[in-house]
């Protein structure tokens, strides 16, 4: 009895109205759309690094499509919105981001990427992509977190220059000329006839040489002449010394 009242004070209106909200739950389900990205990218400073973001929707892309990327530096802070795409990408005209960001989504293949050009450490911090869908317009964004550091010092090419010019090629041009010395054979150098001057030939005497001999190895050499008593009465001969001693240089 009591349920019969009931539904006798239902319209007609108000039973239209609930099966409309009823078929349009059956035919049109609640659904959310689904983000992934990387957790953390390494990169170092005056790279060009791609946040890469990806999403999955029951519903085919359309121009009401939007992605948005964000970002927030590592100490917190305020979420700063720096790309905006919705039928065509809306690069940032000011701040830190001006003209260093690059559209590379394919919303028809569910890619949402862009590209950031020469990050600095200024650049380290969380990345977060949205993307929206009608009429999935639920979903948990996407962060990425980008990790920049110092490039290592590189040797230039001007100080190998100089290193190898000045220090390298001098010592090796010593240690080769020392090498060739040692490995040559000993008495290679000697002109032919050559006699050391501790060396005697035969028909010389220990300590006496030819006055016409001449050791080149030596700036000066001494001769020794005796001359007898009846050689000391000769005429002296133009251009020569008499002496107990002759130098010749």
């Amino acid at each position: 009895m009591g349920s019969s009242v009931g539904a006798r004070t239902r319209s007609p209106a108000e039973l239209l109205l609930f099966r409309t909200v009823i078929l349009g739950a059956v035919l049109c389900p609640a659904s959310s759309i689904k983000l992934s990205a990387p957790e953390a990218v390494q990169a170092m400073r005056g790279d060009d690094v791609t946040l890469s973001c990806s999403f999955t929707s029951t519903a085919r892309t359309t121009s009401q499509m939007t992605v948005d990327w964000s970002f927030r530096p590592p100490d917190g802070g305020q979420l700063q919105m720096f790309f905006h795409f919705s039928g065509q990408a809306h690069p940032p005209q000011e701040g830190r981001f001006k003209d260093r960001v690059l559209w590379l989504g394919r919303p028809s293949r569910g890619e949402a990427t862009v590209r950031l050009a020469n990050v600095t450490l200024a650049d380290n911090g969380t990345y977060t992509c949205s993307v929206r869908n009608p009429p999935d317009t639920h979903g948990a964004p996407a962060h990425t977190v980008l990790t920049v550091t110092p490039r290592a010092a590189a040797l230039r090419f001007t100080d190998v220059a100089v290193l190898l010019l000045f220090v390298l090629l001098p010592s090796a041009l010593i240690a080769l000329g020392l090498l060739c010395r040692m490995c040559r054979p000993l008495g290679a150098d000697r002109a032919p006839g050559y006699h050391s001057s501790i060396e005697v030939t035969d028909g010389e005497e220990f300590g006496s040489k030819h006055p016409d001999h001449k050791d080149r190895s030596l700036c000066c050499d001494l001769y020794l002449k005796d001359y007898s008593d009846d050689e000391m009465e000769l005429p002296r001969l133009k251009g020569e010394v008499v002496g107990v001693a002759e130098s010749h240089c």
